[in-house]
């Protein structure tokens, strides 16, 4: 659902009869007479939201995780808070940049459009920046011909798993954070999918093999095994993005079990 174009069509008609309600409706009142009940609950709300669009548009969005393709960083029934100009100020709804704040770094978080349906919000890490080559084989991530660090740190067990899975601290750029790797799954992904810039990966008998494209960006999810991410659907156009992820702020599941621990920024 497109909450920023419903919020914007509800500011729009707040709006009009706001204005309409200054201009011409409030000199025909008798003087001292309150606003209608209907107006008071339309154009009344107009200035907070507005502010509010304002504030999901430019400045912060929350967001909420809807599958497991981010854990152990991020869980399911997580609500975290995109920083949208992190990446550039953009005009909502059309989505174009009027000004140019920055780009993603390696091991961001970011939120982006679903390159296969403009509909729908991704989030992923960022591994690979234009230009990259991007080499995942026997489940070991490289980059440039370099193996990103990765430090065995134990077993892992979520309430959504089934069996624990080996988890590995890794350092990308500034980043440190965790990854999850399941020993009983293959190589893995065929890059069965068309899509852009597809003569830009190759797979091989040990995993794949990618170089990113000018323009684009290459995404993974922490848990390697269980998240269709750039290996299978493709690059990430620049246009896409929407931000950056900081902040876990509540988790219904977890809170109201006394557990706050997760709580805070996103690495």
């Amino acid at each position: 659902m497109n909450y920023s174009l419903i919020l914007f069509l509800i500011c729009l008609v707040t709006g009009v009869l706001w204005l309409l309600d200054r201009a011409v409706w409030r000199r025909q009142r008798p003087e001292g007479a309150p606003r209608p009940g209907w107006l008071e609950y339309t154009a009344g709300f107009f200035p907070l939201l507005f502010a509010i669009f304002l504030l999901r548009s430019f400045a912060f969005e929350p967001f909420n995780i809807p599958s497991g393709s981010m854990i152990p960083t991020l869980r399911i029934g997580d609500m975290i808070l995109v920083q949208k100009y992190s990446y550039g100020v953009r005009l909502p709804i059309v989505h174009t940049k009027v000004l140019d704040t920055g780009s993603p770094k390696r091991g961001d978080v970011a939120v982006f459009r679903y390159p296969k349906d403009t509909g729908q919000d991704y989030i992923k890490r960022i591994v690979g920046l234009p230009g990259d080559e991007i080499r995942y084989e026997n489940k070991v991530l490289s980059i440039n011909g370099t193996p990103v660090s990765a430090t065995p740190a134990g077993a892992f067990m979520d309430p959504t798993m089934v069996r624990p899975i080996s988890r590995f601290e890794e350092r990308l750029g500034e980043k440190r954070y965790f990854t999850l790797v399941d020993a009983d799954v293959g190589n893995g992904f065929l890059l069965a999918e068309a899509f852009p810039f597809r003569d830009q990966c190759q797979r091989t008998a040990m995993g794949m093999v990618c170089r990113v494209p000018q323009g684009h960006y290459f995404g993974m999810g922490d848990n390697r095994d269980n998240s269709a991410d750039s290996r299978v659907w493709g690059f990430i156009p620049e246009r896409n993005l929407a931000g950056r992820a900081v902040l876990v702020w509540f988790n219904a599941s977890e809170v109201f079990d006394g557990n706050f621990s997760r709580l805070g920024w996103i690495e």
